[in-house]
């Protein structure tokens, strides 16, 4: 008996322990699904070791990660085709939870291990993720290349890993974009005082900034048991007249809440900033991994009670997160995981009415933009009519690197995507990126730099890199295609709001000039004895140098005349049809272009009838061009109405001869048709350039 109660005092523990085990892993398990990786991690660690007791804090801000739900079993099925044992699990998740919570070192370290094991192949492609943000670019390839070659690569992940090797590439040879524009870490008094803050967006105008931000003296209802250290708020702060930002402010309640919110932007409602919107995501009080799209009216800088957009925007079940409004106040784009998309979060887009109200359907913004990886963060601005937005799952330097794409909106189309490279983008999560109208400064947030409390986003300001914008371009002889120097090249702001710009080309036809940002122009270039040429360029979307090209090419102006085709008259009147109508208001346009030309409209008639009626005749039609030219804004001082009856038939070319078109010749055609052909080329009307 008393062997037995030994043998009972014994395995007493060890059985204890076994429970416990199972209790820490089910409770890891859980915390890992609701994307708390923190507490995770520690019931991982517990489950592996008793001995383990790590101190670490949790990170305030939403992560977009994957989930993986297993159950606790001494062998885990992970798909249908196989199963790992408890330990290799118990290691993977470790790894993957110092992955989520963004402690790449100790990351790398347990992937290291983990990538061994037959268990988890893909632990090759994430031991490179951990290395690539650490900047060990050399060693993130080569782990990349193994994974895609391994034969157990998933073919989403080896995609992923191909871009990813692209990325590598790009930041060992140290690709730099804008590599004179000033990044700064923003002010650790305002925006970076405490442990978190990102998300920033002008917020009325360009002096007024909103932002996210996790410190004390946040919003909490249960101080003994919440820490506003560890809570998102919404706050905001302007420039004083020093020109520095003021203290931060809470918006307070009821916009904060006892739970995480962030990520906003502003709607002024047609510019009344007396009552506006706020848009901004909050995360769920009952369940904190649901994220969904709320607005709060504002009036004063007050709020009243938010409200969950519909779902329209918020599908049940799913996250809708990072809200954009537009600055025309008729988009709000988003970002989110919802049916319909290409994988992970993406980007969407829905209409708003005139009182801020989602209107119609989201709409996602299309494989240019969205991977089956993650996108996040819009923001649309519209005076260069650009996207700019952040995405792990294009050509990436590490983590989320920020990205731009122009947009066409006449065909309603997304050009290709573009990194910003470095210094905006780095080796870890760069997002949040939003300017000012006249993308001279702005704001992104990024975790590049450790923090007291762990990894964490901080806000960081950008003065745009002193940049010009060149039109350049050479002036041709249209006929001959060579040179043509000395060629008068006008360029006029379309709107106005700058001078004309008046230059030469030289004696190699070379011409160049600087443009404005944001810009729309059009070009002229013209030169004595050669019509006009005439061109548009735009400056829109342009943030870097740049140099447009933009050639000309000129016509000789001939001795004689230029049928201007298609003008039709009443049977024997001077009355134009419609049809004439058109072709002349073509003749006002290239007036217009060529204004320094004075013109003689020249109408002929043919030989049938008496020679003074037909003068008369041509003399009236020549007037009724005149005169409908002077009616549409062409200086009746550039104009003469000439009539010349029959007395000068047409010239034409035939069987590869000249033939002018006489009375003789004409009744010397047997063929009817060709004759009555003939008769029609003589009534005709044409203008002749007068020498300048």
């Amino acid at each position: 008996m008393k062997k037995i109660l030994l043998l009972l005092f014994i395995l007493s523990p060890l059985l204890n322990f076994g429970q416990s085990r199972k209790v820490w892993l089910y409770k890891a398990d859980k915390f890992y699904e609701l994307e708390d990786y923190y507490n995770a991690l520690l019931n991982y660690q517990k489950a592996l070791s008793d001995t383990v007791g790590l101190k670490e804090l949790t990170v305030p801000y939403e992560v977009t990660l994957g989930k993986l739900s297993l159950k606790q079993k001494e062998k885990l099925k992970i798909d249908s085709s196989r199963t790992v044992p408890l330990r290799d699990y118990l290691e993977h998740q470790i790894a993957s939870c110092y992955l989520k919570t963004y402690d790449y070192k100790k990351a790398a370290e347990h992937f290291a291990v983990t990538s061994s094991y037959e268990s988890y192949p893909e632990d090759v492609y994430y031991y490179g993720i951990s290395q690539m943000h650490l900047e060990n670019y050399n060693e993130a390839i080569q782990l990349f290349e193994s994974y895609i070659n391994s034969g157990n690569a998933y073919d989403s992940l080896a995609n992923k890993a191909q871009n990813l090797i692209t990325g590598c590439y790009y930041a060992i040879e140290d690709i730099k974009l804008y590599e004179k524009m000033s990044v700064t870490l923003a002010d650790t008094t305002v925006f970076n005082k405490g442990t978190s803050a990102f998300a920033s967006a002008y917020f009325g105008n360009d002096d007024r900034v909103l932002f996210t931000s996790a410190r004390e003296g946040g919003v909490v209802l249960d101080p003994g048991k919440q820490d506003s250290r560890f809570l998102c708020d919404l706050y905001w702060t302007e420039r004083g007249p020093d020109g520095n930002w003021q203290e931060a402010k809470n918006f307070g309640r009821p916009l904060n809440s006892s739970r995480h919110d962030g990520a906003g932007t502003f709607n002024s409602l047609q510019e009344n900033e007396q009552q506006s919107l706020i848009y901004f995501t909050k995360w769920s009080e009952e369940t904190p991994k649901d994220q969904s799209i709320y607005y709060g009216r504002m009036v004063n800088l007050l709020f009243f009670e938010s409200f969950k957009l519909p779902e329209s925007v918020n599908v049940p079940g799913y996250k809708s997160i990072n809200p954009c409004v537009s600055l025309d106040e008729t988009k709000l784009f988003f970002s989110s995981d919802r049916p319909g998309g290409f994988g992970g979060m993406d980007l969407w887009v829905i209409d708003l009415d005139e009182s801020g109200q989602v209107v119609g359907e989201a709409m996602n913004l299309g494989n240019t933009i969205n991977t089956s990886f993650d996108e996040v963060a819009p923001f649309f601005h519209e005076a260069s009519s650009t996207l700019f937005y952040s995405s792990n799952g294009l050509t990436s330097i590490g983590g989320l690197d920020i990205f731009k794409s122009r947009y066409n909106k006449q065909t309603g189309v997304f050009f290709q995507p573009l990194n910003l490279g470095k210094p905006i983008n780095s080796s870890k999560d760069d997002s949040y990126i939003v300017w000012d109208s006249k993308l001279e400064k702005g704001f992104f947030s990024s975790d590049r730099a450790d923090c007291e409390n762990g990894h964490c986003y901080q806000i960081y300001e950008i003065i745009n890199a002193p940049f010009s914008i060149t039109l350049e371009g050479i002036t041709y002889d249209y006929d001959s295609n060579e040179i043509l120097p000395d060629v008068k090249v006008s360029i006029k702001n379309v709107e106005g709001k700058y001078e004309d710009v008046i230059i030469n080309s030289d004696e190699n036809g070379y011409y160049s000039t600087e443009l404005h940002v944001n810009e729309e122009y059009f070009l002229k270039a013209s030169k004595k004895n050669y019509f006009a040429d005439a061109g548009v360029e735009n400056t829109l979307g342009i943030i870097e140098t740049t140099v447009l090209k933009h050639d000309f090419y000129l016509t000789f102006i001939p001795t004689g005349e230029i049928e201007i085709k298609g003008i039709e008259y009443d049977f024997d009147a001077a009355t134009l049809r419609p049809q004439s109508k058109v072709e002349l208001d073509k003749l006002v346009k290239f007036l217009e272009l060529n204004s320094n030309l004075k013109i003689e409209i020249r109408s002929h008639t043919d030989e049938r009838g008496s020679d003074r009626y037909n003068q008369k005749l041509s003399q009236r039609r020549a007037q009724s061009v005149v005169d409908y030219l002077i009616e549409h804004g062409v200086s009746k001082d550039r104009l003469i109405a000439k009539g010349l009856g029959e007395s000068e038939p047409a010239i034409i070319q035939l069987d590869g001869k000249e033939v002018e078109l006489t009375p003789k010749y004409i009744y010397s055609v047997e063929d009817e048709e060709k004759r009555e052909e003939f008769h029609q080329r003589n009534r005709r009307t044409a203008f002749k350039v007068h020498a300048q």
